[in-house]
C-alpha cells in the first residue's frame, strides 16, 4: 500500500488525498479519477522497489510535495502532472481556427482547436489566455511589432480538443479586428493559462458581479465553479449577484446560458439585466446605466465577508471602479475609484478581471 498524504497545493489549499492502491496483479486502479481531479498520476507498479522503511520524497513543478512510504508491494512514484493540456503557459502555441459562430452583429464565439483532439484547455477558475499577433506598428525592419491581449474563455475547462473564445469587435480594437478577419484554417498564437485570481471555495459568502459585454466570460468562469455542485472539497454555498448590463436585448451575449445557470439555482445566482434602451415593450430588465443605488441594492455590503468583481468596457469600468492597469498585463488592476469606492468599498474587495 502507499498513503499519500499531505498534499499542499500552491492555492494554499491543505487536504488528504485519497489512499492509493495498485498491485501487480491489479487489472486497473480504482482511485484513478480521484487522481485526476488533483492533477495526479496513479501509483504504478514497479521492478524493484527500495527497502519498506525508506521515505521517498517528492517535488513537482506545480507545487505539490508529498511523500510515499514505499512497502514491499513494489510500487512507483509518477511525477504529478496536469493531463491532456492543450495549452502552455509558458510557450506560444498556434491553434487553428475550427469554426465560428456569431452571437450578435459585432460578436462571435470562435472555436481554436488543439493539435491532440482528447487535449483540454487546462483553464484554472479564475484565468485568462494570451493571443498574439504581428499586427502592431511597422518597425524599422519592416517587419510588424506584437500585440499582445488577454481573452478568458466560454468554453468549459475540460472541453476537449478545443478553447472556445467570445469576441467583440471593436473599431479601434487591432487584435479583435485581426481575430474577426481570421478565416477557418488559420492560426493564432495562444498562450496559458494565466491565473488572474485563484478561486477558492467558500472564502466569501457573496459575490457581486459586474459584467458588461463580453465581460460575462470571466463571471461564468466563477459561477460554473460555484454551481458544479459536491466535490473533494465539499459544497460551495457562495451567493452570487450578477448585474448584466448591454446596449440593447440583441447585445446580451449567452443570455440563454445565464438564464439556465439561474433558473437551475435559484438560491445561489440572482441575475438583474441592464440595457442603455429598450426596444421592446416587454422587457422586463433594467434600463439606463448602472448606478451607485443599484450597486448599494445588489452588492454585498463594504466591509463584509463578500468581494465584487468587474469587467466590461473600458468605460464601463472607469465609471464603476476606476480604470483597469495596462492591455499587456491582464493582472494589472489600478487604483479603486468610481462609484464603489463612493459607497466606501476598500481596494481589497474589488476586483477587476
Amino acid at each position: 500500500q502507499a498513503h499519500a498524504s499531505c498534499l499542499r497545493l500552491s492555492s494554499h489549499v491543505d487536504m488528504f488525498a485519497r489512499t492509493l492502491l495498485r498491485r501487480r496483479c491489479a487489472a486497473s486502479v480504482a482511485a484513478g479519477v480521484a487522481a485526476s481531479a488533483f492533477g495526479l498520476s496513479s501509483l504504478a507498479a514497479a521492478d524493484s522497489a527500495p527497502p519498506a522503511s525508506k521515505l521517498a520524497k517528492k517535488e513537482s513543478g506545480l507545487g505539490v510535495s508529498f511523500e510515499v512510504n514505499v512497502s514491499p508491494s513494489q510500487l512507483e512514484v509518477v511525477e504529478p502532472r496536469i493531463p491532456d493540456d492543450g495549452l502552455s503557459p509558458t510557450e506560444w502555441r498556434a491553434l487553428r481556427l475550427e469554426s465560428v459562430t456569431p452571437l450578435s452583429h459585432n460578436t462571435a464565439v470562435y472555436r481554436f482547436a488543439f493539435e491532440d483532439e482528447t487535449a483540454s484547455s487546462g483553464m484554472r477558475v479564475a484565468s485568462c489566455l494570451l493571443t498574439k499577433a504581428a499586427i502592431g506598428s511597422e518597425k524599422a525592419d519592416g517587419s510588424r511589432a506584437n500585440v499582445i491581449r488577454p481573452y478568458t474563455p466560454i468554453s468549459r475547462p475540460d472541453a476537449k480538443g478545443h478553447v472556445d473564445l467570445a469576441v467583440k469587435t471593436y473599431p479601434d480594437g487591432k487584435m479583435s479586428q485581426h481575430i474577426a478577419s481570421l478565416k477557418v484554417g488559420d492560426t493564432l498564437e495562444i498562450k496559458g493559462p494565466v491565473v488572474k485570481l485563484p478561486y477558492k471555495l467558500n472564502e466569501h459568502a457573496k459575490l457581486g458581479m459586474i459584467a458588461g459585454g463580453t465581460g460575462i466570460a470571466p463571471m461564468l468562469q466563477v459561477i460554473d465553479e460555484i454551481l458544479a455542485g459536491e466535490s473533494a472539497f465539499g459544497k460551495d454555498n457562495t451567493k452570487v449577484s450578477l448585474i448584466f448590463a448591454n446596449v440593447s436585448e440583441q447585445d446580451i451575449l449567452l443570455k440563454e446560458e445565464v438564464d439556465r445557470r439561474a433558473a437551475a439555482n435559484p438560491s445561489q445566482l440572482e441575475v438583474f439585466y441592464l440595457v442603455d434602451k429598450a426596444s421592446s415593450p416587454d422587457w422586463s430588465g433594467g434600463v439606463g446605466y448602472v448606478t451607485k443605488q443599484m450597486l448599494a441594492e445588489r452588492m454585498p455590503p463594504p466591509g463584509s465577508s463578500g468581494r465584487v468583481f468587474v469587467c466590461g468596457p473600458p468605460p464601463m469600468v472607469k465609471v464603476v471602479c476606476g480604470a483597469k492597469g495596462t492591455k499587456e498585463d491582464p493582472k494589472a488592476q489600478g487604483e479603486l475609484s468610481g462609484m464603489l469606492k463612493e459607497l466606501g468599498y476598500a481596494k481589497e474587495e474589488v476586483f477587476k478581471f
